[in-house]
């Protein structure tokens, strides 16, 4: 794996999933991880599910790195504005942003909002709960954490920003509000790019194939779901690692790049030894 000892880095989200999962290939990189999210120890967590910012911090150091976990809740600007506060403070620059942070993913598998919607329903049926939660907690989101962070990429003329986003294509992801707020991270990383290139900052999307995060292997405990061609968290924060590692980065910036296509690239396996390829998602 390539070093990147000496790197400041900043993944949202990262109490679980694919946040926790960058976090921790950074952390194996030797880098330095502001680990952020709602989910706490000794608190409840974000459905119940398992995972803290502060577990991901602790093993974060383990790997070789440093972690720092920073409660924030994105949706709220005063909390994300503070967070690079802190990093600035502490360490004066940024090199990496990831922007993971996300909402509307509740009641996923089969289960239902308060008003007895569920993930799969028409547009015209869908709780507009699930909506907030994409376009604020997650479009939204990403970018005021750039605007934050942004500015102490600035006078090193070096950083990368990622979005993590969802398949691409021109394949419909199945539910309308979820399309649409992926595809607006894509773009808005594309927009990005523009406008940073002058600054030698690279802006990103990037996308895994079908992870095995906690919310999906907890489903696996209520229904039948196939695994086989599945993905740990960590593949996709190889891929990271590799961006950020690559010193001809510019060239991408503004792509929409797949995790399983950079693990061609660059070489990289997931944590097994496996290589899985880029996930292909079939539009109906």
């Amino acid at each position: 794996m390539p070093s990147l000892k000496g790197k400041v880095a900043v993944v949202t989200g990262a109490s679980r999933g694919g946040g926790r999962g960058i976090a921790l290939a950074l952390g194996e990189a030797g880098a330095t991880v502001y680990v952020t999210g709602r989910s706490v120890k000794g608190k409840p967590t974000t459905e119940n599910l398992s995972g803290t910012i502060d577990e991901t911090a602790e093993t974060v150091t383990a790997r070789g790195g440093l972690g720092i976990p920073v409660q924030c809740d994105h949706t709220v600007d005063a909390e994300t504005e503070a967070l690079f506060a802190q990093v600035k403070q502490e360490q004066g620059c940024l090199d990496i942003l990831v922007n993971n942070a996300w909402g509307g993913y509740a009641n996923y598998y089969g289960t239902t909002f308060d008003d007895g919607t569920n993930f799969d329903a028409p547009f015209w049926e869908q709780s507009l709960e699930r909506w907030q939660g994409m376009f604020v907690a997650g479009v939204r989101s990403h970018l005021v954490s750039s605007r934050f962070a942004v500015p102490l990429m600035l006078p090193h003329r070096q950083g990368l920003i990622v979005n993590t986003t969802a398949w691409y294509r021109d394949v419909y992801l199945g539910n309308l509000f979820y399309d649409l707020a992926k595809n607006a991270a894509k773009r808005m990383a594309y927009g990005m790019a523009r406008e940073l290139r002058s600054e030698n900052i690279a802006a990103v999307a990037l996308a895994p194939g079908f992870m095995r995060t906690e919310r999906v292997l907890a489903a696996c405990a209520k229904n039948s779901l196939e695994l086989s061609a599945s993905e740990s968290p960590e593949y996709i924060g190889r891929a990271v690692v590799a961006l950020a590692a690559d010193s001809n980065v510019m060239q991408m910036s503004g792509s929409i790049l797949l995790v399983g296509e950079l693990a061609q690239e660059y070489g990289f396996t997931d944590i097994d030894g496996t290589q899985p390829p880029p996930f292909k998602l079939q539009d109906d």
